[in-house]
């Protein structure tokens, strides 16, 4: 699935690496604790998360996301998204909450989509 059907999926504003949103990707996880992304998650291309800090893009590059969706309205700062267009990550916003936009990605396609 493109990341910007996700966009659409999710009714999410793209506001880093837009010029990246036809980029693939088959799996995405969703977790607030950073430490559970390190440890249990494999293989994922996209992180929903509401955890608002650096901490979150840091860890999606060790991780070589593609892409974070923050849900439930988050917004990053400034130095977080400078920081994810330093890694090529696209960053989106959505008002959904996590429970929803996992299973919005799920029914529309994403199958390979966990909750850590």
């Amino acid at each position: 699935m493109k990341i910007s059907r996700i966009a659409e999926i999710l009714n999410a504003e793209i506001v880093a690496c837009s010029e990246l949103a036809d980029s693939e990707v088959c799996s995405a996880c969703g977790s607030d604790m950073m430490s559970d992304v390190l440890a249990f998650v494999k293989d994922q291309a996209i992180l929903l998360t509401g955890l608002v800090n650096t901490q979150v893009i840091r860890t999606a590059e060790m991780m070589d996301m593609r892409c974070i969706v923050f849900v439930r309205s988050k917004k990053p700062t400034a130095e977080m998204l400078e920081l994810a267009e330093k890694c090529n990550i696209v960053v989106m916003t959505s008002k959904k909450r996590m429970y929803e936009a996992c299973g919005l990605l799920y029914i529309n396609g994403l199958n390979n989509t966990e909750e850590a």
